[in-house]
């Protein structure tokens, strides 16, 4: 099979092409960046933007699946922005795959297009949208998802995936960011206690894979969106505490009030905004929210019709980022 991987050198997108190559599949790498590292590995790659209709068209030709992981994510930005990446650009994997006869698609999607602002536990696919969103990133990502959905049928076979919070070697925004945050002093969350799913790299990977291959033999998850996560719901103080504590950096949580970080996040919004700063804020109101409250979730749905089951634990793929940092850091 020679499968398209938009996103081929990002977190989540890298690891798609890995494991598919592995396997024995051909793979197409799309990405804005170098993509020696993938052509070293036997993939085939084109540099460009999703939003670029012809250079996605070009990329697609000859492929007999999509997997669409290429977006942009973030809290803060210009609205613009996003709706280029993800929008324009998940409609343009959508036309391509359709000019070209591709008859499967698998996108990434993520948990913050059901997250209306308060508790989600044991959440399933049953959530519906919120009526309003309060970032740009979940309402181009719920937009964009519902266009893939919707754009199933007989010649064309679609998936979303929602993976929450991946993490493990390689990753280049949520670790990184973490590690930054702690090093600049206390770190000071809203609700360290509330429940959060995190899922490592390579089970989300896989996820991606089975879900490939599930559009060809069970109808069933055509259409469908499904929450990919560890099934190993913590608090979110303790799996900062932990994923910082594997790549050797120490954190001093303390709590704070949820109605103060919110109206952090507000003070920093309008501020940004005045002074027109192109750096994000250290707090929005979105991310306010998000820290502020559970969520997990049910992955009994990708389990009955992708197959999946996360391989590794949240334990094992500690101790695995812990002997990655080792070697970057000796």
């Amino acid at each position: 099979m020679k499968v398209l991987v938009t996103g081929g050198g990002g977190f989540v997108g890298g690891a798609v092409c890995r494991m598919l190559l592995a396997r024995g599949d051909q793979v197409v790498a799309f990405q804005r960046g170098e993509p020696t590292a993938l052509m070293a590995l036997g993939a085939t790659a084109y540099r460009g933007d999703i939003a670029d209709t012809d250079a996605v068209r070009q990329a697609a030709r000859g492929c007999d699946a999509v997997v669409h992981t290429a977006a942009r994510a973030g809290a803060w930005g210009p609205r613009a922005d996003y709706v280029a990446a993800n929008i324009t650009g998940t409609d343009n994997v959508i036309a391509a795959c359709r000019e070209h006869g591709i008859g499967r698609l698998v996108f990434t999607s993520s948990p913050s297009v059901v997250h209306e602002g308060g508790d989600i536990e044991n959440g399933d696919e049953s959530l519906p949208y919120p009526a309003r969103f309060h970032a740009a990133y979940p309402e181009t990502k719920a937009a964009s998802e519902q266009a893939v959905l919707a754009a199933n049928d007989d010649a064309l076979w679609t998936a979303a995936l929602r993976p929450h919070l991946v993490w493990g070697p390689g990753d280049n925004h949520l670790l990184p960011r973490l590690v930054e945050r702690a090093q600049q002093g206390p770190l000071r969350l809203p609700a360290p206690q509330k429940l959060i799913d995190t899922v490592y790299i390579d089970n989300a990977a896989m996820a991606h894979l089975q879900a490939l291959d599930a559009l060809e033999s069970n109808p069933r998850c055509r259409g469908r969106a499904y929450f990919v996560t560890n099934a190993e719901p913590l608090p979110t103080g303790e799996i900062i505490t932990r994923l910082l504590a594997a790549v050797g950096q120490s954190v001093d949580i303390r709590p704070i009030s949820p109605k103060v970080a919110y109206a952090a996040g507000l003070a920093c919004e309008v501020a940004w905004t005045l002074t027109g700063r192109d750096s994000e804020p250290p707090v929005t109101r979105w991310a306010a929210e998000q820290l502020s409250t559970a969520h997990w979730f049910d992955p009994a749905g990708a389990e009955r019709d992708l197959g999946y089951r996360p391989a590794i634990s949240i334990a094992e793929g500690l101790e695995r980022l812990a002997a990655s940092a080792a070697v970057s850091n000796p």
